[in-house]
C-alpha cells in the first residue's frame, strides 16, 4: 500500500525536498501530493510522474485543505510560518503527523499535549537554521559530555550567501532566501547572549556594529552579527552551566557596516505605511528620511546625515543600488519603509539564472576535559547548483524530507511538539545528509575563551 505524503507549499525551498521524495518514491512506496496556490510553477517532472499528484490549494480554503490532510499519512508544511497553526490544528483533528522547517511558535506549543495524547509527531525546526544547526551542535555537545567533558563555550553562526563565482556586487550579497526576513533581520527584540557568565544585551540600532570575525578554511574571512535571542536554546541544548553562548548570522566582511546605514535612516522600519508609496521614485523614497533643504541635493543631504565622503566605499554601495534614480519607480501601494527597501534591493540582489549561492555554518565548542581546556571548531560549506537548486533549498529541504521518511518508517517515534534534539532524530538525518555533500569538517583549536569583539 502506498504511503501518502502531503506537501503544502512548493516555494523556493522545496526543490531538493521534492527531488528526494521523487528518488525514494518507488522503493519507499510513496505517493506525494503537492498542494500550492500556484501549481503551474511546479516542474513538469512531478506533474507527469505517476507517484505525484499536483493540485491548487489556497490554505484559507478550509474544506479543500481538510479533505487533503485527512487523506494523507503525514503532512509537510512549507508555508510561511504564520500559517502553520491552521495546518497543525487540522493534523490534530485528523490524527496526522506534521513536519515543518519553521521555528516553533507559541501557538504550536499549545498543541503538544493533544499531539502526545494522539501519538502524533509534530517535528519543527528541521531545516537549516533552525535545523542542521541544532543537530550538528547536539551531536558534538553530547559526544563531549559522554567523554566526561564540560561545555564552557558554544558559538554558532550561519549565513546564506552568494557563491564566490557569482559575487558580482559591492555588497558581496544577493538574496538566497526570503528577502523580507533579510530586511527585518534583528528586529523584534534586543539581541541577548551570555559572555563569560555575564548577560549581554544589544539593541537593534547597534546590532550591525557589534560584529565578530571568523575564518573559514578555503573561503576566507567573514563577519557575524548577533541573533536576537541566543539564550532560548540554553536549556534545550543542556548548556545551563556554559559561561558563553552566542548565535549569529554570517555575512561577508563590510556588509553589516553598510546595512547599518539603512537602519540609521529608518528604511528597515515595518511599523507604518507610506501613503503615497505607489508611483514614488527611488530618489523620492530616500528623500523621505532626510531633512529639508532648499539648496542641497538628496545626495549631499544623505552624505551629511550618514557622515560619509564621496570617495567612501559606502557611498559607492548606495549608488550601486540606484537609490538616486528618478526613473526607477516603486509599484507598491501603501507600503512600509521595509517593504519599499525590499522592493529596491530585489531589483539589484536577485539571483540570475546561472548564479550560485553558498551556505556557511560554523560552530565553536569550548570545553574542559580531564582538567584541560580545549576548543573544537566545526564548519560546513554547501554550494548551490543554480537559481532553482540552491544551497539554501538543499540544506532546508533535505532534512525536512529525510525526517518525514524516518517518521513514516517509525524510526522517529517520540510523540509531541518537538525540535530535532534527540539522537533518534539527528543521528540518522546527519548520516543521510552526508550522502548529499552536507558534511562538517572539524579541527582542534587553542581555547581562547570568549573572543567576540564587543
Amino acid at each position: 500500500m502506498l504511503r501518502k505524503i502531503l506537501v503544502i507549499g512548493a516555494g523556493k525551498s522545496t526543490s531538493y525536498l521534492l527531488d528526494y521524495f521523487l528518488e525514494q518514491s518507488d522503493s519507499e512506496k510513496l505517493h506525494i501530493t503537492i498542494a500550492d496556490i500556484n501549481p503551474e510553477q511546479i516542474p513538469v517532472k512531478f506533474k507527469v510522474h505517476s507517484n505525484f499528484t499536483i493540485l491548487k490549494l489556497d490554505s484559507s480554503d478550509t474544506p479543500t485543505r481538510e479533505t487533503h490532510i485527512s487523506q494523507s499519512d503525514i503532512v509537510v508544511s512549507m508555508l510561511p510560518a504564520f500559517l502553520h497553526t491552521i495546518i497543525a490544528k487540522d493534523c490534530i483533528k485528523f490524527k496526522k503527523h506534521l513536519v515543518t522547517a519553521s521555528y516553533v511558535s507559541d501557538k504550536i506549543k499549545l498543541l503538544d499535549e493533544e499531539a502526545k495524547k494522539n501519538n502524533l509527531i509534530f517535528m519543527n525546526e528541521i531545516g537549516l537554521d533552525p535545523g542542521i544547526d541544532h543537530m550538528s551542535a547536539l551531536q558534538v555537545i553530547n559526544t563531549i559530555k559522554e567523554k566526561g567533558g564540560n561545555i564552557l563555550l558554544f558559538e554558532s553562526f550561519t549565513g546564506g550567501l552568494v557563491a564566490p563565482e557569482s559575487d558580482t556586487n559591492l555588497w558581496n550579497y544577493k538574496f538566497t532566501w526570503n528577502p523580507r526576513n533579510v530586511v527585518l533581520a534583528g528586529q523584534g527584540g534586543t539581541a541577548k547572549f551570555i559572555q563569560e557568565g555575564t548577560y549581554k544585551y544589544i539593541p537593534y540600532h547597534k546590532i550591525f556594529r557589534r560584529t565578530e570575525f571568523i575564518e573559514v578554511d578555503g573561503f576566507g574571512k567573514f563577519e557575524v552579527y548577533p541573533n536576537r535571542d541566543s539564550l532560548k536554546y540554553r536549556e534545550a541544548y543542556g548548556l545551563t552551566s556554559a559561561l558563553t553562548l552566542y548565535r549569529g548570522t554570517i555575512r561577508r566582511v563590510g556588509f553589516s557596516k553598510a546595512w547599518n546605514m539603512f537602519v540609521q535612516l529608518g528604511m528597515t522600519d515595518d511599523s507604518y505605511t507610506i501613503a503615497n508609496s505607489r508611483g514614488m521614485s527611488y530618489r523620492e523614497f530616500v528623500n523621505l528620511f532626510l531633512p529639508y533643504s532648499p539648496t542641497n541635493t538628496v545626495e549631499l543631504k544623505l552624505r551629511h546625515y550618514l557622515k560619509i565622503d564621496q570617495d567612501d566605499v559606502m557611498w559607492e554601495k548606495l549608488k550601486e543600488l540606484n537609490l538616486f534614480h528618478t526613473t526607477k519607480i516603486i509599484t507598491l501601494e501603501n507600503a512600509t519603509p521595509a517593504q519599499v527597501l525590499q522592493f529596491i534591493l530585489e531589483d539589484s540582489w536577485s539571483l540570475a539564472n546561472t548564479d550560485k549561492d553558498m551556505i556557511v555554518m560554523y560552530h565553536k565548542f569550548g570545553y574542559e576535559l580531564n582538567g584541560k581546556k580545549k576548543q573544537l571548531d566545526s564548519h560546513m560549506v554547501v554550494m548551490g547548483e543554480n537559481r532553482s537548486h540552491t544551497a539554501m533549498a538543499k540544506t532546508v529541504g533535505l532534512p525536512v524530507a529525510i525526517a518525514t521518511l524516518l517518521i513514516l518508517n517509525k524510526k522517529i517515534t517520540t510523540p509531541g511538539v518537538q525540535i530535532p534534539l534527540q539522537k533518534e532524530v539527528y543521528t540518522p538525518i546527519l548520516s543521510e545528509l552526508k550522502k548529499y555533500g552536507i558534511i562538517f569538517k572539524e579541527k582542534e583549536a587553542p581555547y581562547l575563551g570568549y573572543n567576540l569583539e564587543v
